[in-house]
């Protein structure tokens, strides 16, 4: 059968239908999954994994594995927190946030570094109740058996309530639908050292049943919120003037967090910018990005309009003071934290005891990163330092050895044109010499 010059079959189209997919190992779904594209194994190879002991725990973590993706790892200097140096592990494919964080962590430690806190690790699971006949009263009949709700809740994790955490509370919501009017329980509870959704979730769903018989109707939802908003961590950070390179740039980097405050446009960016650093280490450590990134966007809303995580002002020497705080759901024990070796070993090097010190140096690693973009486009243009550090993998992408690298990154960053174009020229440049 003719291949297209892509590998794929010009006379056949995909057919994603695959009995038994899932039983199959790793290596006879890329198999598979060869055969049914019409392209050449050499096309897809790099889907598929040379190690084997990795691809056989990514097979337990999630469905239909044929492989994994490698995402660059790197460590932040410089960090301070609460009087304690860390090494912090930040997995990321974007140039410049790993340089930013430790760049603007050593500017932060002339004044102390980060000081953080955070609240008590508390989640919310949600039971939908519909149907209800009389929703007031049924918020109100909910309420009067509180204790037999939280009782049946902790039966479910004698060993979270040793450990000092369990349900804690119910609160029982209505809330207003187009068509229906719903009664709502949330299950208010300490998950300690976890980040909490496999706890919460199966709280939710034993309780269920009585919810429905007391409440009088049907429940449909029980799963946690990522609306973390009683797990709070806040950090704070004064960057001395000089050092940031002086008082203009101080006041631009506060111009640009006004806008920010101001605008949802800017503020989408702006965020982007902080969570550039907290996803990097809640992915490094094997925790839910999304999870975090759902709460902290949540969170910049809160007041009903879209606005700065962060907030930017200035001390009375000039110094600029940065304050910030963000939902933050993550954990030690449970989940990608205990399976994935590499999340292990990220966590041994940060070195954090509890769920609530991990959260703190995530939030000061998101004012690190977000001082630094605002001090790039108060000072510089994002762009400079930006497609500076991004010349390296537009060498590589290009096709530069290792050996050929260093040379088209210093033509790409002197000619001020970091692009593929420019330096497959300034390759072939480089080997016409040859």
């Amino acid at each position: 059968m003719e291949k297209t010059q892509s590998g794929r079959s010009s006379l056949m189209s995909v057919n994603s239908r695959i009995p038994g997919f899932y039983k199959l190992s790793p290596a006879e779904r890329f198999k598979t999954v060869v055969e049914l594209s019409g392209l050449h194994e050499s096309d897809i190879a790099n889907l598929a994994t040379a190690d084997s002991g990795m691809l056989a725990i990514a097979d337990h973590m999630i469905e239909n594995v044929v492989g994994t993706l490698s995402i660059p790892l790197g460590v932040a200097a410089n960090f301070t927190v609460n009087g304690r140096d860390y090494l912090i592990p930040m997995a990321t494919e974007e140039p410049s946030v790993v340089a930013a964080a430790s760049n603007m962590a050593s500017v932060a430690r002339i004044h102390g570094g980060f000081r953080t806190s955070s609240d008590q690790p508390i989640m919310i699971s949600q039971i939908q109740l519909v149907g209800a006949k009389d929703p007031q009263a049924a918020r109100l009949r909910l309420y009067e058996r509180r204790r037999e709700l939280l009782d049946l809740a902790n039966e479910q994790d004698p060993l979270l309530v040793k450990l000092g955490g369990g349900a804690k509370d119910i609160e029982v919501r209505i809330v207003e639908g187009a068509e229906k009017t719903y009664v709502v329980v949330h299950v208010i509870v300490d998950v300690r050292d976890a980040m909490g959704a496999n706890a919460v979730n199966t709280m939710a769903e034993a309780l269920a049943p009585l919810v429905a018989e007391i409440g009088g109707g049907r429940v449909r939802l029980r799963i946690l919120s990522n609306k973390a908003d009683r797990r709070l961590a806040r950090v704070r950070a004064t960057y001395d003037a000089e050092a940031l390179g002086g008082p203009d740039v101080v006041d631009g980097i506060i111009d640009a967090y006004a806008f920010a405050a101001a605008d949802p446009y800017r503020a989408a960016t702006h965020n982007k910018g902080i969570m550039n650093g907290i996803t990097a280490v809640v992915l490094a450590t094997g925790n839910d990005t999304r999870a975090v990134e759902a709460g902290a966007h949540c969170h910049a809303a809160a007041s009903g309009r879209y606005t700065s995580l962060s907030h930017y002002e200035k001390d009375e020497a000039g110094n600029l003071v940065a304050t910030m705080e963000v939902p933050m759901a993550v954990g030690l024990v449970g989940g990608a934290t205990k399976t994935h070796p590499v999340a292990q070993a990220a966590v041994k090097l940060l070195g954090v005891k509890s769920a609530q010190e991990l959260a703190e140096v995530i939030v000061a690693v998101g004012l690190a990163q977000n001082t630094g973009a605002l001090r790039a486009l108060a000072a510089e243009g994002i762009q400079k330092g930006h497609m500076s550090l991004h010349a390296r993998n537009i060498a590589v992408a290009a096709g530069s050895s290792a050996d050929e690298i260093e040379e088209v990154v210093a033509r790409l960053r002197m000619e001020g044109h970091v692009r593929i174009d420019k330096a497959q020229a300034i390759l072939a440049e480089i080997r016409g010499r040859g």
